[in-house]
């Protein structure tokens, strides 16, 4: 048996806003069925050429894709991460991006982090262990 959960309130951005995230939101979902390996080789790539992102920009990235996607504003994690990494990069910018896992009890999670803090997570920092990193360019 399953608990209900219900989706947290989601504001709903300016419609270019939307209209971007969702382009971010599709390619994250194509880009999310890749093996790890790939995701990483691939995000390397597409993340040249772009400056950090800010603990604020990243937010608004974030806040941005979990308003026009519900897998991304619940438990999909992966996608979330990758979308809201994609949508930084349409804007010039690069968060870095993380996967991770902790072990009791076992799990694993994506996200993204700006300025050394995971961006909007639940989580404190620390919580999980980062075990693939995409950080911005140097």
């Amino acid at each position: 048996m399953t608990t209900p959960m219900a989706l947290p309130e989601r504001e709903r951005p300016p419609w270019r806003i939307r209209l971007v995230a969702h382009l971010a939101v599709m390619l994250a979902r194509l880009l999310a069925r890749q093996p790890p390996g790939r995701i990483r080789r691939l995000l390397l790539v597409i993340r040249r050429g772009a400056r950090p992102a800010t603990l604020v920009e990243a937010s608004a990235a974030r806040r941005a894709v979990v308003a026009v996607s519900a897998l991304c504003a619940g438990e999909g994690c992966l996608q979330r991460s990758l979308a809201t990494a994609l949508l930084c990069r349409l804007r010039g910018r690069w968060p870095t991006w993380c996967t991770g896992v902790r072990t009791m009890p076992f799990g694993a999670h994506a996200w993204v982090e700006a300025d050394g803090v995971p961006v909007d997570e639940p989580h404190p920092p620390g919580h999980y262990r980062p075990m693939i990193t995409v950080p911005p360019p140097v």
